[in-house]
């Protein structure tokens, strides 16, 4: 566990958390398996991960006004595959779908999340 010193009160030391970072991923059929650094393995669809896309196109967003824009199109993508994948800095993965979507950008922490249900 990291510690954070707080300089202020020599005798107080919290807890950081840390963030879990995918060590390896597979394609495994249909299913991409997530190996994470705290030694959990998780599992998720290429169905699920497309549907589940946290890109504008997929679930739109809003300017000042609160207006929406995008995030109409379609829900279910039966059929789809992921066809590669790249990390993106310290803290996300984007996946390549054979439907041509490749702009969401998954978090670690949203990935993790996704695959643990």
């Amino acid at each position: 566990m990291n510690l954070l010193f707080n300089a202020g009160c020599a005798s107080l030391l919290m807890p950081i958390p840390t963030m879990q970072t995918p060590v390896n991923l597979q394609l495994i059929g249909e299913e991409i398996a997530i190996a994470w650094s705290d030694g959990a393995e998780t599992f998720v669809t290429a169905e699920k991960l497309r549907a589940a896309s946290p890109s504008a196109s997929n679930v739109g967003e809003r300017d000042i006004f609160g207006t929406q824009y995008g995030g109409d199109g379609p829900k279910h993508f039966a059929g789809v595959t992921i066809l590669g994948w790249e990390q993106v800095g310290n803290y996300a993965i984007r996946f390549d779908f054979s439907d041509g979507h490749r702009t969401g950008l998954y978090s670690y922490d949203y990935l993790r999340k996704l695959t643990a249900t």
